[in-house]
């Protein structure tokens, strides 16, 4: 409303001020903006550097099966798992997912999502005598585990470029 009753009193020349003003406030935010879309893409850059370098070591042996003990309890064997319990192994599986998954490192995640291939692998092997009602089961356990590791990264991800403190740089 302001404009229109600037626009209705003031000269021609006032109102080309105006907008060079606008333009040059404009021009100062695009340029805001730019910066921290390159900042943004540097620090995503470095993330998915670091990740890489991460993934590219080897798991540990020992840690690998403590994990799994821990994720999968009486189904750690994965040649137990059968098509009449392998909806129980996948719930065991999310149960620990659920339960530590706040307090885990992407390392930790590495881990798990080495468990949950080969809990895959091992119901793809027995799928075709799996019940359909626990192969839905199954499915809806599996989607979840993936949001969930999604989610965490994309927390990892926001969390590596958000703003941080001048003090912390």
């Amino acid at each position: 409303m302001a404009c229109f009753v600037a626009a209705c009193d003031s000269t021609p020349r006032e109102r080309q001020e105006i907008v060079r003003q606008e333009a040059r406030k404009l021009d100062t935010l695009a340029d805001k903006a730019a910066t921290k879309l390159r900042v943004a893409g540097r620090r995503t850059m470095q993330y998915d550097s670091a990740a890489r370098i991460r993934k590219a070591q080897p798991l540990n042996a020992a840690a690998e099966a403590t994990f799994t003990k821990e994720l999968l309890g009486t189904y750690a064997d994965l040649s137990t798992v059968t098509p009449d319990n392998v909806s129980a192994a996948y719930t065991q599986f999310m149960r620990q997912v659920r339960a530590k998954r706040r307090a885990w490192t992407q390392r930790d995640w590495d881990y798990a999502d080495v468990i949950f291939k080969r809990l895959n692998e091992r119901r793809r092997a027995i799928r075709l005598d799996v019940r359909t009602s626990d192969d839905l089961r199954v499915k809806a356990l599996q989607a979840e585990y993936m949001a969930l590791e999604n989610g965490r990264d994309v927390k990892d991800i926001r969390e590596a470029i958000r703003d941080k403190p001048a003090a912390s740089r």
